[in-house]
């Protein structure tokens, strides 16, 4: 059973989207572990932008991911990582495809309304960075035997 960190961010917040976000992970079937809103510090997003510290666009990802409140999630499932990226859309829209979030919602690859991890290890790094241990719920679902 894996986990990932998938976050609406301030332009989904601000649209109003969060219940669209949650309902597309809830409705496929995975499991929400972990649920906040939060406003994120330059620090998180220093870290949490680490791979493209010195890129060009690299000031404008931290100064747009800190300009307003954010959902932070932990979803968990078989596969979760994979599923959620695939219920996401490609990041940029114009390439998402139709009927995954962002090819129905988003506006720009600037404002692409949700965030997901790629990896295993950036989501234990993202997760991590976002939530303490204590903050996960660890529990059974009665459809769990049902979806995998």
């Amino acid at each position: 059973m894996e986990r990932t960190f998938v976050m609406v961010k301030p332009d989904g917040v601000q649209r109003g989207l969060i219940s669209l976000v949650l309902g597309a992970l809830e409705t496929k079937g995975y499991k929400l572990v972990g649920l906040k809103m939060l406003q994120v510090t330059p620090e998180q997003a220093a870290r949490h932008y680490e791979e493209h510290v010195g890129k060009p666009f690299y000031p404008g990802l931290v100064e747009f991911i800190t300009s307003g409140p954010v959902v932070a999630m932990v979803w968990e499932g078989p596969s979760v990582i994979k599923g959620v990226r695939a219920l996401m859309g490609a990041t940029n829209p114009v390439e998402a495809v139709p009927g995954s979030i962002r090819g129905s919602y988003a506006v720009d690859i600037g404002h692409n309304i949700v965030h997901g991890s790629d990896s295993l290890e950036s989501a234990g790094r993202e997760i991590n960075l976002y939530f303490k241990p204590e903050e996960l719920v660890n529990y059974k679902r009665d459809v769990d035997k049902w979806i995998g």
